[in-house]
């Protein structure tokens, strides 16, 4: 029993577990949103009430309502879920790493999976450090062409597009996108799967702008994983086991903006007391609190704003009804 507890609750398998769990959530509310746009639309007649959480795959939207929020104080009212999931989003990267790319953003999960085929596979291949590092810049490209694009408009404008018939509709017009993809998306869409059966998470790695602030304001938390040079037999486990790509054998202390806190780095050592989570550089860390503390950050953020009237719009079912037929063009 003890046995099979410590392999539940080993990093790499809890966060698989974790991962699943909000995979299969978001599998779930994608679902509902189809059965509510379905109804909308009138192809069914049971009516199924908008989920909420579908507003979580609308970051720029809710990054656009995050900066109206920052001017003004104003939360946003037509996506308010997806602003309060941006905010958790923060709150994880600057306490506990990375901790929404980690463990609960689906498309982690999704490459986390095409990694493991590509290891089956044999084709899995790791870049050479300079390659990556040149690659890795893509991602704050698009992360300051964003920032400065958004911050840059004046307020009416960030109003504007917040109001538009296009904002308001936004998460139907992406649920169209994933059922009839263009020739142009789909090929997109491919060459980053067959990049991420090569590359171990390539889009995460390399071009993700969400993924980007994350990683930036993870600088500055007081989690970080440290590496006792003194008794590390320099194996390389830990670096062939980090999802990130960082060479962790190398570092006594990883503060890369990629480490993401699954701490399977530290799971994958065979020296006892080498390798761990520390807080503010000085207290040992439980080796799960990343991947707890990041569920627990979640469920808060989503449990407040359920409780103040900032998860649902509250907009009446027919008005709600009329706005999506009005905004996609039925």
């Amino acid at each position: 029993m003890v046995c099979f507890s410590r392999r539940l609750l080993a990093p790499a398998r809890f966060r698989v577990l974790v991962q699943a769990a909000f995979a299969l959530a978001s599998l779930w509310v994608g679902w509902r949103f189809f059965l509510f746009v379905s109804w909308v639309l009138g192809r069914t007649a049971e009516y199924v009430a908008r989920p909420a959480g579908i507003e979580s795959f609308l970051p720029i939207s809710a990054f656009m309502g995050f900066s109206r929020y920052l001017r003004t104080g104003r939360w946003d009212n037509i996506h308010p879920a997806g602003l309060a999931v941006f905010f958790a989003a923060l709150a994880m990267a600057l306490l506990l790493r990375k901790g929404f790319c980690g463990y609960v953003c689906p498309v982690g999960f999704l490459s986390n999976l095409l990694e493991r085929a590509g290891r089956a596979l044999g084709v899995n291949r790791e870049l050479p450090e300079r390659a990556a590092r040149m690659l890795g810049a893509a991602k704050y490209v698009l992360l300051a062409f964003f920032v400065v694009t958004v911050w840059r408009m004046p307020l009416a404008e960030l109003n504007g597009f917040l109001a538009s018939p296009y904002n308001l509709v936004s998460d139907a017009k992406l649920l169209d996108f994933f059922l009839a993809p263009g020739a142009v998306a789909l090929g997109v869409l491919c060459a980053l799967a067959v990049l991420s059966l090569v590359v171990r998470n390539a889009w995460c790695r390399f071009f993700c702008p969400y993924g980007a602030l994350l990683g930036l304001l993870a600088l500055f938390s007081p989690l970080a994983v440290h590496r006792d040079a003194a008794t590390c037999i320099g194996c390389g486990r830990c670096s062939r086991a980090c999802p990130a790509g960082i060479d962790v054998q190398r570092k006594g202390e990883v503060r890369s903006a990629l480490c993401v806190g699954c701490m399977q780095c530290a799971g994958a050592c065979p020296v006892e007391g080498c390798l761990g989570p520390r807080l503010f550089a000085r207290r040992r860390a439980p080796l799960l609190l990343a991947g707890v503390g990041a569920v627990v950050v979640f469920l808060a953020a989503w449990g407040w704003a359920s409780a103040t009237g900032h998860w649902h719009n509250g907009l009446p079912t027919q008005m709600l009804r009329l706005i999506y037929l009005q905004g996609l063009g039925v």
